[in-house]
């Protein structure tokens, strides 16, 4: 007996249709708040780093793509997306007040450490117990929560290093700072 519901196939459907359209929305608000598309595909580039450790975490436990981990993987998303766009704009920030381009990642980095981790840590630590259950209503619970407990190791790992790194890169290259 399946533990899907019997309309599955339509929602993946609709989630196929539904993501993208989404991440389009983001996309347009970002760069309404940022007027920069290399500020937005610098934030955008957190959806594949926290989808390289939900996707790690799924193999790890020997679990399958299903519903509920899709809809972890959405959760992961907004997270972090919101970890990305934290860092990119105390950047930005830090930089019209005149810092340095370097000064200002450097002390952006610094600033925003203690808010990223918390984040995710906390998120961890929350799904933590829907990971280690196997009662009752796991089968769905456990998916979503390995999902978004490995991504956001991946994500926030990553967002600390290559974000950093490439806004920094990508920075000098523009000739207007």
């Amino acid at each position: 007996m399946s533990i899907l519901p019997k309309n599955w196939r339509v929602v993946a459907k609709n989630l196929a249709i539904v993501i993208p359209i989404t991440l389009f929305l983001v996309l347009i608000m970002l760069y309404g708040l940022f007027n920069s598309f290399k500020n937005v595909l610098l934030i955008m580039l957190n959806i594949p780093l926290s989808l390289v450790g939900g996707v790690f975490a799924l193999a790890l436990f020997k679990e399958n793509f299903s519903i509920p981990s899709s809809i972890g993987f959405i959760a992961l998303f907004g997270i972090a997306l919101t970890d990305g766009l934290v860092l990119i704009s105390r950047f930005e920030h830090l930089r019209a007040k005149g810092l340095e381009l370097r000064q200002a990642v450097i002390e952006g980095c610094a600033s925003k450490l203690r808010p990223v981790l918390m984040t995710t840590i906390t998120t961890a630590l929350g799904l933590l117990p829907l990971v280690i259950t196997t009662g009752t209503g796991s089968e769905v619970q456990r998916p979503l929560a390995i999902v978004v407990i490995g991504g956001l190791v991946s994500s926030t790992l990553l967002t600390l290093i290559v974000i950093p790194t490439l806004y920094e890169s990508l920075a000098a290259k523009t000739p207007n700072r």
